[in-house]
């Protein structure tokens, strides 16, 4: 798949799942994400290493790599050679960090796909729906555990460079504001930490009524988006290299 089809797919799946998105008109349509977190998790093809060659068939090339101990995650920054392309912040959810009960019910129900991941690296959810008792299990075990489990391989957020928007990240954070978005600026209660070197707001988007195995609906949150600032301006890196604090990068396998 040629990049430019790879990201807008990407783009148009993740603003059909959260519509607040795209009805947003604070800035223009044209304005490009700084970068898009795609979850997954270290199971099957769906792990990170079985994704990466898929990546690089789309142009993709890891750049760096974090390890969070404390987050359960593996997560790897991807670019691509056209410097105005976003970068992929690629987020893997380790499962032997759950406990057994849910670790278990998660494999369970990723090995019950019932079609081949030919679709990945953007495949979605290829197991059935989970019931809303797993699902509440594996959310307290780990918040993406069930967020993987009822959406699959997607992106979670999309972060965007008050820079590139032609605006200071406080005044985007009032228009936000009044559009109906509270911004968090909290950079430890994320999907991942957010290195100090950047000012940072993330904005959840409203829950979405979801059918569940058993039939019955409910409301789960289901990403958001980000909006990160350099602190020094000087600074020659993209905002997205600065995103992760240095303390979790390791070297690249």
């Amino acid at each position: 798949m040629q990049r430019e089809a790879f990201i807008q797919q990407l783009w148009l799946d993740y603003i059909h799942h959260q519509p607040d998105i795209g009805g947003l008109r604070l800035w223009p349509v044209t304005a490009r994400a700084e970068y898009l977190t795609l979850l997954t998790l270290n199971h099957g093809p769906w792990a990170m290493d079985a994704l990466l060659p898929l990546l690089a068939q789309c142009g993709y090339q890891p750049r760096h790599r974090y390890a969070m101990a404390d987050r359960g995650l593996l997560v790897t920054l991807l670019a691509t050679d056209d410097h105005d392309a976003p970068w992929l912040v690629l987020a893997e959810l380790q499962l032997g960090t759950l406990q057994r009960r849910p670790r278990d019910r998660l494999r369970r129900l990723v090995d019950s796909a019932d079609t081949s991941p030919a679709s990945l690296p953007c495949g979605g959810r290829p197991w059935p729906m989970p019931s809303w008792d797993d699902y509440r299990t594996l959310a307290e075990a780990h918040p993406l555990a069930g967020w993987l489990a009822v959406m699959g391989t997607r992106v979670h957020h999309a972060g965007f460079d008050c820079g590139h928007l032609g605006d200071d990240i406080g005044h985007l954070d009032e228009r936000l504001h009044q559009a109906g978005f509270a911004g968090d600026a909290d950079r430890h209660r994320g999907v991942f930490p957010i290195s100090p070197l950047l000012d940072y707001r993330f904005y959840a988007t409203h829950s979405q009524r979801l059918p569940f195995a058993d039939g019955d609906l409910h409301r789960v949150p289901l990403g958001g988006l980000a909006l990160v600032q350099k602190q020094v301006s000087a600074n020659q890196e993209r905002c997205v290299e600065l995103l992760l604090p240095h303390h979790t990068r390791c070297e690249l396998g």
